[in-house]
């Protein structure tokens, strides 16, 4: 490049940086102009300007953000980089002036002018310069550790000064505003002053920070020989029996010997203390293995509680604080008096599954009551780590026992009463599976020893009586489900709600709402119409919600009003709680021709299905609606097919398979419905469509049906009879497969009810069917 001539280069913009003659350098960058400026340069003869701006967060700087000399580059190499920028690689040619910016094109131009070297100082000046410089850089490299042993012997061989001024400004590490003061140099000689100043500054900052991190080392050698010291002056105080203070090794030896445990225990966490007392006090290790055993040592490895020995206090509290649940109150009972007769024997996994609000975990804590043993509740809705049962290994930064054990700590004792609440909701990922992480847990056999990877000593769980609980028992899988004894909690009776709602909730929440039991009273019809009309649910959640409501509008209006006592009855119950918004459909008052009610088992209870059969002139179709599952979808297959094949002893013309189309709904659409129970009532509702003949509206049906038109059994018999129940049906048709389940259902479920046991579709349609 000549140093005479004019010429317009690409420009780019350096944002806190500064390139030198004869320094090779990689930036990067982002801004759009700049990158085309680069591609611009990379088309043509690859030089490009560099020039530093003034203020480095200006995103788009105009001739006034830029300085007047810069530096004409030659680019080597350019790498692209994510995000939209570009990696370039420039050598430093010559020093240049921007004459004039041009902004017009979608990258930076500058006119330049190339600076030649002005005010060369004589041989004996240049001498003098160059040996300054090599004095003060060879002090430079000795103090900056940045700088290796080949460089500045290669840079103290260079005998021409120009060479020398450039090289040592390009290896020292500078501030780019100093770098620029460096590139504005008007002259050699004042180029050679201004770089001798600057490496006597930046020798002395480094003599400085040298001299500070020598006091910092200082100070930490003392701390560690104050350290030492101590030690040595505990020792001495010690054999002078002139101090008591005692370490904490001392104090953990102490805990160890009062600890009830087995001597494998004991001998572990003395060989565990011994390691404590060797570490430095200081060091990260100390603090962990200080926390060890500390938890330890506060583990319940032998101290237990005793169970109370008085069955009728323990029947008397299971009574007092639940109303109904007596087959969980007999196995409870069962096994204390079991407990009571043998002195021994292994506690009992009992899983408690059934709908919200049916009070599975309230009952836990009654029961430990009843007991008397310690009780906790672990919530595993969620819980998606195996390491938050078996613990965290103690390799591990911020490592802790897992929930079991901590469980054990917190009670204080090797028996107490632990509720593992929400087991179906429990998750995998990648970390493990928390469900086979509770295998070892809940299998009285292997329990005894169960290994927690904190601890890393056996614990004993047999003693542990452990209650789970379950919405949904299909979600528990089959490994954890066989370990378990299930007891099914089922919905409450209206008649139930009604005796808990006296008993319990009721007080309960005149007491929350700062009432007293003289201030308000609810009738019988009231909490009869709040539990049909605005609730509707299997337990009692909402019905507590309800109550609690109308508690706070009564709290309300005996301050407002000066009230004494408010009285709630079925007839002002609207002003407490608003129309009622909730209960089952009725059923319909005329027979109809395609409709029937069918009866379905919800997470919530039991409920009403109304499945409508349309027939219309089509192709054969078998049209489903209503958001069926698979297995009611295959249910409704399975009843036009046994249709098909009794089709002439049904009186049904085998034209209406192929030129008619069935179409079934179920409404509520939104609401997702699977199963095979309304098999029955599917194959009824198009039986009647295709002949023409009514169903009788005051019949209910629950079933599934196979291609032989057999009627198997089902399951949730409680739930849907009390929704049978509560829409006004007459009869209901049950699988006699399910005969001996209805036998133990209260008569205030059946009393009101027809029970026809059926075994196939011909029982189903003599039943249902209006009779012309």
């Amino acid at each position: 490049m000549s140093k005479t001539i004019i010429r317009c280069l690409p420009l780019i913009a350096l944002r806190g940086n500064v390139i030198l003659p004869g320094m090779v350098a990689h930036f990067d960058v982002g801004r759009e102009k700049s990158i085309r400026a680069v591609e611009e340069a990379m088309q043509k003869d690859q030089k490009i300007f560099v020039v530093a701006q003034r203020d480095p967060e200006t995103d788009e700087p105009g001739r006034a953000d830029l300085f007047d000399i810069g530096t004409a580059a030659h680019i080597r190499q350019i790498v692209k980089l994510p995000k939209n920028m570009v990696r370039v690689l420039v050598e430093g040619v010559c020093r240049a002036e921007l004459l004039s910016l041009n902004t017009d094109k979608d990258y930076l131009t500058g006119e330049i002018r190339p600076i030649e070297e002005t005010g060369l100082p004589d041989e004996a000046a240049a001498l003098a310069y160059s040996r300054q410089l090599k004095e003060l850089f060879a002090a430079y490299s000795a103090a900056d550790d940045n700088i290796s042993g080949e460089i500045a012997d290669n840079i103290m061989g260079v005998e021409d000064l120009s060479l020398l001024v450039e090289q040592i400004g390009n290896v020292m590490t500078i501030p780019w505003e100093k770098r620029q003061a460096l590139l504005e140099a008007e002259t050699t000689a004042d180029l050679c002053e201004l770089l001798c100043v600057t490496i006597e500054n930046e020798i002395r900052v480094l003599t400085i920070r040298r001299e500070l991190n020598q006091r910092i080392k200082k100070q930490l050698d003392n701390n560690q020989k104050e350290y030492v010291l101590r030690e040595q002056m505990k020792v001495i105080s010690e054999e002078l029996g002139e101090d008591n203070t005692k370490t904490d090794a001392d104090k953990f030896r102490e805990r160890c010997e009062l600890l009830t445990a087995s001597d494998e225990i004991k001998d572990k966490i003395r060989e565990e203390i011994g390691r404590y007392a060797r570490m430095a006090s200081q060091s990260p290790e100390a603090n962990v293995m200080y926390g060890y055993l500390d938890t330890l040592l506060k583990m319940p490895w032998d101290k237990k509680s005793e169970d109370r020995e008085d069955l009728k206090a323990a029947k008397a509290i299971l009574d007092r604080d639940h109303f109904g649940m007596d087959q969980v109150k007999d196995r409870i009972l069962e096994f204390l008096s079991v407990r009571f007769l043998t002195k021994k024997g292994r506690s009992p996994i009992l899983c408690l599954v059934g709908p919200p609000g049916t009070g599975k975990t309230s009952i836990a804590r009654s029961v430990a009551e009843a007991l008397d043993r310690k009780y906790v509740r672990l919530s595993l809705g969620g819980v998606h780590d195996e390491a938050e049962i078996r613990g965290h290994r103690r390799t591990y930064v911020g490592a802790m026992p897992g929930r079991i054990a901590a469980a054990l700590k917190t009670a204080g004792v090797k028996n107490p009463l632990i509720v593992l609440d929400e087991i179906d909701k429990v998750s995998a990922n990648y970390k493990g599976e928390t469900a086979s992480a509770l295998l070892e847990v809940l299998d009285s056999e292997q329990n005894s020893r169960f290994e927690d990877h904190y601890i890393e000593l056996p614990i004993d769980l047999s003693e542990v009586l452990f209650l789970t609980t379950a919405n949904d028992a299909s979600a528990i899988p089959q490994p954890l489900y066989d370990r378990m004894e299930v007891i099914e909690v089922s919905s409450y009776t209206e008649n139930e709600k009604m005796h808990i709602a006296r008993e319990h909730l009721l007080p309960k929440q005149i007491e929350a709402n700062g009432l007293v039991k003289k201030q308000l009273s609810i009738s019988d019809k009231a909490l009869s119409e709040i539990i049909t009309g605005y609730t509707r649910e299997a337990g009692v959640r909402s019905l507590e919600r309800r109550l609690g409501q109308i508690c706070r509008k009564a709290a309300r209006l005996i301050l407002e009003e000066g009230r004494r006592k408010v009285s709630v009855t079925d007839k002002n119950l609207k002003t407490f709680l608003g129309q009622p918004r909730g209960g089952i459909d009725k059923i319909n008052k005329k027979d109809e021709i395609g409709i029937v009610r069918g009866l379905a088992w919800t997470a919530v209870g039991g409920d009403t299905l109304e499945i409508e059969v349309n027939v219309m002139p089509g192709k054969g179709e078998l049209v489903l609606t209503g958001q069926l599952g698979d297995v009611m979808k295959e249910s409704a297959r399975a009843g036009i097919s046994w249709i098909r094949s009794e089709a002439g002893r049904l009186g049904i013309d085998d034209d209406s398979f192929t030129k008619k189309d069935i179409h079934i709904h179920i409404p509520e659409g939104a609401v997702p419905k699977d199963g095979p129970s309304a098999g029955i009532t599917m194959a009824l509702a198009m039986v009647s469509a295709l002949t023409g003949q009514p169903v009788h509206a005051n019949v209910a049906m629950t079933g599934e049906i196979t291609l032989r038109g057999r009627v198997l059994p089902i399951g949730g018999l409680k739930e849907k009879l009390l929704a049978a129940k509560k829409a006004g049906v007459v009869k209901v048709l049950v699988p006699e497969s399910n005969k001996n389940q209805i036998a133990e259902l209260s008569s205030e479920i059946t009393d009101g009810l027809k029970i026809v046991y059926v075994s196939s579709m011909s029982q189903v349609l003599k039943e249902a069917l209006v009779k012309a």
